[in-house]
């Protein structure tokens, strides 16, 4: 009887999986169906912490650009509410960019909520 020969299939699984792990150091591919797993159970968890990591930068330099301007009760949470109160659109990323980039800018807009924000506040005491 003429020996025959199993396919292919199986051949090219562990081939794709071997160059998936080429920075691992086993050979098994059992072994390696581990890692993979493993690596891709870390870099989905690492994509959520790199989310939250930006969220914690962009809003440490919002509060840092409002701070500079010498207002010892005007803090980030403040100006935020305040944002969010008066309509403004526009999102911690793009503040931050605008908190490094153009200060001025950042003085702008803050200036222009404080102006509404206190007006509206204090016409009601006098």
């Amino acid at each position: 009887m003429t020996r025959s020969r199993r396919g292919y299939v199986a051949r090219r699984r562990r081939t794709k999986l071997r160059f998936f792990a080429l920075g691992f150091d086993s050979n098994l591919t059992r072994t390696l169906i581990q890692h993979k797993k493993r690596a891709l159970v870390s870099a989905h968890q690492d994509r959520d912490r790199q989310k939250i990591n930006f969220r914690r930068l962009w809003i440490t330099r919002i509060n840092a650009g409002i701070r500079e301007r010498g207002l010892l009760y005007y803090r980030y949470s403040i100006f935020i509410n305040d944002l969010y109160n008066r309509g403004v659109l526009l999102n911690r990323k793009i503040l931050a960019q605008i908190a490094i980039l153009n200060k001025n800018c950042l003085y702008m807009i803050s200036n222009e909520i404080i102006k509404k924000v206190d007006c509206k506040n204090f016409t009601g005491i006098i």
